[in-house]
């Protein structure tokens, strides 16, 4: 657990902020490189992807505010910490692609074929995102009492993000981490193969759907107000976030069938 990467004088490097960077580059280049495979023009991608990250933090931070709006309220000095925080990804996501859409029409940019091309570099920049969650000490699990339970003994991360230490937690950072590298892997397969427009971005909202409501029960970081039902267990609660990923299943599973119809109807 290093929150703190490299120091030199005045010059500090957070973890997590250099994994965050690190999962935007790569995500970047996959976009750049399979773009200009497909036959897109490769700048028009990475301006597109410029503005749909911007947009994305900035919803992300938003969910954040306002799925704690009570405690920033009471404490309007830690405001300030939103700028340190990645925020909540599901918000990132939602606002992204509602730019995306208005965006890509905007400059006539076919849309699912390119939805198609950003899906897997989501899931590829995520995986990394969650490394850096890992290292700051965020989004940390519940205890356990497992032989990979991870004990944390970082004072300045406690200090951040509130997270217990010297207790055996599951490392639920690591978990979406492994499954969102593993999901890039499964997009990337679909997108080779692909049927129609569209079902790669289809896939990719219902895999991280399952994948976020699956870790959810290992999250030891929410507060009692972010669960719809608080059960005496984390099988018998259900989050906020869980629902979230209810509906975007459901979503995600209607818009493929509707592009997958779509598709027959034209052959």
């Amino acid at each position: 657990m290093y929150p703190i990467l490299l120091k030199i004088g005045p010059l500090t490097i957070h973890t997590y902020g250099f994994f965050m960077a690190l999962g935007v580059a790569a995500g970047l280049w996959f976009v750049y490189v399979q773009g200009k495979k497909a036959g897109f023009d490769p700048n028009q991608l990475i301006d597109a992807a410029f503005w749909i990250i911007l947009v994305s933090l900035i919803g992300a931070k938003l969910f954040l505010l306002f799925g704690h709006f009570s405690f920033y309220i009471h404490n309007p000095s830690e405001l300030i910490s939103l700028a340190r925080s990645g925020g909540v990804f599901q918000g990132g996501l939602t606002f992204g692609v509602i730019f995306a859409i208005l965006y890509f029409r905007k400059k006539k940019i076919s849309l699912w074929p390119v939805s198609d091309l950003i899906a897997p570099a989501i899931a590829l920049g995520h995986g990394f995102g969650r490394l850096g969650c890992f290292s700051a000490g965020c989004c940390y699990g519940r205890a356990c009492s497992l032989p990979w339970g991870t004990v944390f003994k970082n004072t300045y991360a406690h200090e951040l993000t509130g997270i217990p230490l010297n207790v055996p937690l599951h490392p639920v950072q690591l978990y979406e981490a492994i499954l969102n590298f593993l999901n890039f892997l499964v997009l990337l397969a679909i997108y080779k193969k692909k049927k129609f427009n569209g079902q790669v971005f289809c896939f990719y909202i219902m895999n991280y759907s399952v994948i976020r409501f699956f870790t959810e029960y290992f999250r030891g970081d929410h507060d009692p107000g972010t669960y719809l039902i608080l059960g005496e267990s984390a099988l018998t609660s259900l989050s906020l976030s869980q629902l979230y990923c209810l509906i975007g299943l459901a979503a995600g599973l209607a818009l493929y069938l509707i592009l997958k119809q779509r598709k027959n109807d034209q052959i």
